[in-house]
């Protein structure tokens, strides 16, 4: 008898994805466990993701994330504790951005249909310069963030944000543009 239903790991894809997944929540334990220096929290990154991650970053852990080579960090962001990146579809933090506590990118999710929902899709996420997004944002699969935009606490991004706007809910919705006289 055959069995023709994916199994678990068919949905993982390639072992060498597999591979480096396992590598990357290796890594990610062995930095969010004890303290380290912002330094090396950065080396940490730089070996997770693969790449050269600015002197300017600054990462307060536990961080999570599932495949490092997909995250790419741009010059002066933040992160707060907590936060988790699905990454396998591609996630660009650009210059200036501010992610808040518990936040969750995830760039993965799976088909609707019960026959191939063991199938992972993936879309990448882009959160562009100077965005800033408060505690609990979960920013979905394919989202851009826009330049300067805000994600109010909370907030589930299923659409892209346009530059320049605040937007809040579930699912998040533009508000109202950003006030540049508003220094509260």
């Amino acid at each position: 008898m055959t069995n023709d239903k994916p199994t678990g790991k068919d949905y993982v894809g390639s072992d060498d994805l597999y591979a480096d997944v396992q590598r990357t929540m290796q890594l990610c334990a062995e930095m969010n466990s004890g303290y380290h220096t912002e330094a090396e929290v950065r080396d940490c990154l730089r070996e997770i993701t693969r790449s050269d991650v600015p002197d300017t970053v600054r990462v307060f852990p536990p961080l999570n994330i599932n495949y490092g080579p997909g995250v790419r960090f741009g010059n002066d962001c933040f992160l707060n504790f907590g936060c988790t990146l699905l990454a396998i579809g591609g996630i660009t933090i650009e210059d200036n951005v501010f992610i808040g506590p518990h936040c969750v990118l995830a760039t993965e999710y799976h088909p609707e249909n019960p026959e191939t929902r063991h199938t992972l899709l993936t879309k990448p996420i882009v959160v562009k310069r100077n965005a800033w997004l408060g505690a609990d944002v979960k920013v979905l699969a394919g989202v851009t963030i826009g330049e300067n935009a805000i994600v109010a606490a909370g907030s589930v991004v299923t659409k892209d944000v346009p530059d320049n706007m605040v937007v809040a809910g579930s699912p998040a919705k533009v508000i109202r543009p950003i006030d540049p006289n508003k220094n509260d």
